[in-house]
């Protein structure tokens, strides 16, 4: 259920979604659009957007733009591994931040459509009584996420509404 007093914290898989767009739709995402979807009238307590930087830094624009919807963007660098392999992720970093937030607020919106999630919704659910929410594209979303979630925000169906 969704009550207009519910406390509401947003947390935002920049990756997940950047990339979900570009392979399923060739676009952008309209983050702005993505976070007044997830908060839906409720109070926002925090929102955080969680970004890779790159070593040209072509994504600091991006990240201003992302402060001024209201997000506080949190940044680490893209680790390059001596093959050329190239990781970024903020799994453990966004489950740190649900699980300390979650005791404080209503309802946690975790905005990505990763499995490695479930864990995390599992524990939260089970231990805080915080609801868990979640938006992704429903096409790379797992399909045990969406099914654990208190409630899902399938943006692909409104594609024109979340997508530049």
């Amino acid at each position: 259920m969704i009550y207009k007093e519910q406390r509401v914290g947003v947390l935002v898989d920049i990756q997940n979604l950047y990339y979900s767009a570009k392979v399923l739709y060739q676009k952008k995402v309209n983050f702005g659009a993505v976070l007044k979807a997830a908060i839906e009238d409720r109070k926002i307590i925090r929102s955080i957007a969680y970004g890779i930087k790159t070593q040209e830094g072509q994504e600091d624009k991006f990240f201003e733009a992302l402060e001024k919807q209201g997000f506080e963007v949190k940044t680490k660098d893209l680790q390059i591994f001596p093959g050329g392999a190239k990781k970024g992720d903020w799994d453990v970093g966004i489950a740190v931040d649900a699980i300390k937030m979650s005791k404080n607020l209503d309802v946690i919106v975790i905005v990505s459509g990763d499995g490695d999630y479930i864990p995390l919704v599992k524990y939260i659910q089970g231990t805080t009584g915080c609801r868990v929410e979640g938006a992704a594209f429903l096409e790379s979303t797992s399909g045990k996420l969406v099914e654990e979630l208190d409630n899902f925000i399938n943006l692909s169906a409104s594609k024109k509404k979340f997508l530049i």
